[in-house]
């Protein structure tokens, strides 16, 4: 990353998107902070692209009116956990569609047994899935190396970019109601 002369910085000191309107901008990460800051950028006018490494789950916001968190915290307390995995991917694909056709694979165990297990948090789509679907985002495969002007992709294919924001490195606790 040293040959890279661009701005890089860590979305712990993102401000705002208004700050990249229009420039290319890659943000590496695609957990609920990439995704957040990624819509930003979008919405303030930056052409954004979102690294995509692995599988994660993307679940909307809100079921039937009720907050994703809420709810499962609710279904837990009458349901086994698979079951509850099985109730949201159900939801998550009426309300969502199939996130595969944009790149993002979804992990073959469910995302409550995933945040159990692993500690990664699924991601709750505040509107950054639209701008994929859209082409607003772009989703884009892992960096094999970072080059004086932007990166190159594990794919062998190079792009510039004028800033990279690392949306990596948060490190949930797992909260004891999937315990």
């Amino acid at each position: 990353m040293d040959v890279y002369r661009g701005t890089v910085m860590h979305t712990s000191t993102y401000k705002r998107g208004d700050e990249f309107t229009g420039k290319k901008v890659l943000v590496v990460g695609c957990g609920n902070s990439g995704m957040e800051v990624s819509l930003d950028l979008c919405d303030n006018g930056a052409k954004a692209s979102m690294v995509v490494r692995d599988k994660l789950h993307v679940l909307p916001r809100d079921i039937l009116g009720i907050s994703t968190f809420g709810l499962s915290v609710f279904l837990l307390k009458w349901l086994p956990m698979k079951w509850v995995d099985a109730l949201f991917l159900f939801f998550s694909r009426l309300i969502l569609g199939d996130t595969e056709k944009y790149g993002l694979q979804r992990p073959k165990i469910g995302p409550l047994q995933i945040k159990k297990s692993t500690g990664k948090t699924p991601v709750l789509d505040i509107g950054a899935l639209r701008k994929i679907r859209d082409g607003d985002i772009k989703v884009v495969p892992a960096i094999n190396r970072f080059t004086e002007s932007g990166v190159e992709f594990a794919d062998g294919r190079k792009e510039d970019f004028d800033a990279v924001i690392l949306a990596t490195g948060y490190k949930s606790n797992v909260p004891s109601w999937l315990k």
